[in-house]
């Protein structure tokens, strides 16, 4: 499912406000004559994006799992498009079984643009981008990331990052990380802390101290939201196998 974030108060339902799950749910409820409750592999907050978001729901309908998609298209509105559509094995959960999630971050270091303001950070500045590389392999492998969190205080807050790497596009930089699973603010902390490095407010070699202080103060800001995408999620294929028993 991709959706544009820009119009939506997040991922989660809320009452009174325009949420994807909220969208979905309606549409949802009108294609099988019941109220039902979706799941996603993760909730994203206001204006977040997403290109590869997945969500699961369990229904006694009898319709092919593949015909969600044309049945979504005519509900849903314009912002939320739905990719593809299958039915799964009953075991599997869009948010438990999720093993690798792939996020990224747009920032522009070039004239400010409003027609983008809502697709990428515009940051007034050039930035040290090998600094900010340098800084990045700090971040690889298993860490607890209690500096780059939000309030989770009763979560574990330890996470692998398999990859991280800063693409580089005639000044549109894009921050991907690959790992097997993010925090609440976890990209947006890093990113801004990234920047601090971009700007020579902090220093690489700072990453680890931060890291290891397990203390939000020590990183750098949050980052805005609409320059952050989630790419995509992936699951064991077993569990997109019908009718088979998994173990996970």
């Amino acid at each position: 499912m991709m959706y544009d974030g820009s119009g939506f108060n997040g991922y989660q339902r809320q009452p009174g406000q325009r949420t994807v799950q909220g969208e979905l749910e309606k549409a949802l409820e009108k294609i099988a004559k019941v109220p039902i409750t979706i799941h996603s592999s993760g909730r994203t907050d206001a204006a977040v994006h997403a290109n590869g978001q997945v969500f699961h729901f369990d229904t006694e309908g009898k319709m092919d799992g593949t015909r969600y998609v044309r049945a979504f298209k005519s509900l849903l509105p314009d912002d939320i498009f739905i990719l593809q559509s299958q039915e799964v094995n009953s075991e599997f959960h869009s948010r438990y079984h999720g093993k690798i999630k792939e996020y990224r971050y747009k920032l522009s270091v070039n004239q400010y643009n409003p027609l983008r303001r809502n697709y990428c950070y515009f940051h007034p500045r050039s930035l040290n981008t090998q600094a900010i590389k340098e800084a990045m392999t700090y971040f690889l492998g298993t860490h607890d990331f209690t500096s780059f969190c939000g309030n989770l205080d009763e979560v574990n807050k330890v996470r692998t990052i398999f990859e991280a790497e800063l693409l580089e596009d005639e000044g549109e930089l894009t921050f991907r990380f690959v790992g097997n699973g993010f925090l609440r603010y976890m990209i947006r902390i890093m990113v801004g802390t990234l920047i601090q490095v971009g700007e020579g407010r902090k220093s690489p070699n700072d990453i680890p101290t931060i890291l290891n202080g397990k203390n939000r103060m020590l990183a750098g800001f949050t980052a805005k939201p609409q320059g952050l995408y989630l790419e995509y999620v992936k699951y064991p294929s077993e569990l997109y196998q019908v009718g088979k028993s998994v173990n996970t």
